[in-house]
């Protein structure tokens, strides 16, 4: 079994939805593709389920009606045949009739979620229009008939891979294509729920590890993950292997092109990850594999919107249990830690989840003065065994020159060394970065 992701460009136009079509068309081995929302549509969504949360009718429905619009343009440009116009244009009104609905009834949370999954649903319907108007043999899957998760918000692979087996053990053939949908799942009480912002790159890797796939193919815009962000660094190069250590590391501090959360399935059953680009789709683009290619460096990761939380307090001296309370009151706000440093008469910590800020500080300030710094950027080098190598540390240090560090963390992972700078010398500490720590 393959499992082909694409994300949200690559199919965010009719021509790239062509060239979706076109590499799934004969891969000669069964094989499920799982798509992301037409790019931009998860915004327009969640911007029309703010509008109706706070009761702007008017507003949702200029935006519904701006997202309709789109749709209607795109289906044109898409297909054809008078047939397959014919059955787009009615998926496309049961889904905009369905949020013009929402429009007339009380909203809550439950709701919002059903709006969110609408732009899966579209897309991977019109791509199986586009299929059956170009004769590509292929079966529709639902993903909330399998995707689920728990009340902890994770997912139930054991439940997955049970649901899963039996929906494709009903479509016998050989040479199989499914069509489904990432992100979209059904939560604890059966409600419509989803895997969280760039969850599709999840649904692939539980999708690999609940079928044992043989691969699982993410398909984007870039060739691959590169060792730095090509957006602020000129002089960057794709990588061609990762460990799923070092590509964990770089997903969840930063790197776009993957979910932090994807490669634990993969990881699991040993299930290898590649990184390509639709554009270029012979461009060798990353492997990501159990296997560890070489030692030293390889990529550098930046995180933003991080908040540096400081406490400090003379009696954290020799104190028993002073972190244990610190880290419950995080732990009572379900607010993840990225970073921690300690010292004899303070800790600080980062957070990326503001969300109970307030809250958490007006807790803290009983153990002591409490100092917090917003706008920072957390700047992640990843590589094999790096914090055991001597000179590693050394070069990152040497090339930050002029660069005010706030906390460094090191040793914590045996292949990130991290660092937190303000986000306003992020660019050029990256870029200094890049000159001081490649030898490649």
């Amino acid at each position: 079994m393959r499992i082909m992701k694409f994300g949200g460009t690559s199919v965010g136009r009719p021509e790239r939805m062509h060239q979706v079509m076109e590499l799934v068309s004969n891969t000669g081995e069964d094989t499920i593709v799982v798509l992301s929302a037409l790019s931009g549509t998860t915004n327009a969504l969640t911007q029309i389920g703010e509008a109706l949360a706070e009761a702007d009718r008017q507003l949702a429905k200029e935006r519904i009606d701006a997202l309709n619009q789109h749709y209607l343009e795109f289906y044109l440009a898409l297909l054809e045949s008078e047939e397959g116009r014919e059955k787009a244009k009615k998926v496309i009104d049961e889904h905009f009739e369905f949020l013009n609905i929402l429009l007339k009834i009380s909203f809550n949370e439950a709701l919002n979620l059903d709006i969110l999954a609408q732009g899966e649903l579209l897309s991977t319907k019109l791509f199986f229009i586009l299929l059956e108007e170009k004769n590509v043999e292929a079966t529709f899957l639902i993903a909330l008939d399998f995707m689920s998760i728990d009340e902890n918000g994770e997912p139930e692979l054991e439940k997955i891979s049970k649901r899963l087996k039996s929906i494709l053990d009903q479509n016998d053939g050989t040479n199989r294509l499914f069509i489904t949908q990432g992100y979209i799942c059904k939560n604890h009480r059966n409600e419509v729920d989803n895997l969280k912002r760039g969850g599709s790159d999840y649904t692939a890797s539980l999708i690999a590890a609940a079928t044992k796939a043989r691969v699982c193919e993410i398909w984007t815009d870039i060739d691959g993950m590169h060792n730095n962000d090509p957006r602020v660094v000129d002089r960057t190069r794709p990588i061609a292997k990762l460990s799923f250590d070092e590509a964990a590391e770089l997903a969840y501090f930063g790197a776009k092109i993957l979910h932090p959360a994807s490669i634990w399935p993969a990881q699991q059953y040993n299930i290898p990850v590649r990184l390509l680009n639709t554009m270029q789709p012979e461009a060798p683009g990353t492997i990501i594999k159990d296997e560890v290619p070489r030692d030293g460096v390889k990529a550098i990761a930046a995180k933003d919107g991080i908040t540096a939380i400081k406490i400090k307090s003379s009696r954290m001296l020799l104190a028993y249990g002073f972190l244990r309370k610190v880290f419950e009151i995080f732990e009572k706000y379900k607010t993840p830690i990225d970073m921690i440093t300690t010292s004899e008469v303070a800790v600080s910590v980062t957070i990326d989840e503001l969300s109970h800020l307030d809250f958490i500080v007006e807790e803290l300030e009983p153990l002591g003065n409490v100092e917090v710094d917003s706008g920072q950027s957390i700047i992640c080098i990843v590589g094999n065994r790096i914090a055991e190598d001597e000179g590693t540390l050394r070069s990152v240090l040497d090339a930050l020159k002029g660069i005010p560090v706030r906390m460094l963390s090191y040793g914590g992972s045996r292949h990130n060394v991290s660092v937190l700078v303000d986000s306003k010398v992020k660019q050029k500490a990256l870029n200094q970065l890049n000159e001081g720590v490649f030898t490649w």
